[in-house]
């Protein structure tokens, strides 16, 4: 699974791509994660699978979805903040499921 973070500057993820790395490699998921600004939806959304978006630009999920063809959820404000890389991973899990 390859998942996109956007959020409003790119370095906030950072810290959240790698507790969803450890978490996949521990549980044997197959993952790959970026973490990059929602300004880069466009050249980048071709290269994953889903997109997640951080709470605080939540906002722009209509606009994400208008630039990218691909499935869109949005990270809850407590799972984001506390890192809860199990409960982010269940939600892209589940998002990709209903899409299949």
């Amino acid at each position: 699974m390859k998942l996109l973070l956007l959020c409003a500057g790119g370095a906030s993820t950072g810290v959240l791509v790698q507790k969803l790395l450890r978490y996949a490699e521990s549980n044997n998921i197959n993952l790959t994660v970026e973490a990059h600004s929602v300004s880069s939806v466009e050249e980048l959304a071709g290269h994953f699978d889903i997109i997640m978006l951080g709470p605080q630009v939540s906002y722009k999920k209509d606009e994400v979805l208008n630039n990218a063809n691909l499935p869109v959820g949005i990270i809850s404000p407590m799972d984001y903040a506390l890192g809860n890389a199990e409960n982010i991973i269940k939600q892209v899990q589940g998002i990709l499921k209903e899409g299949a």
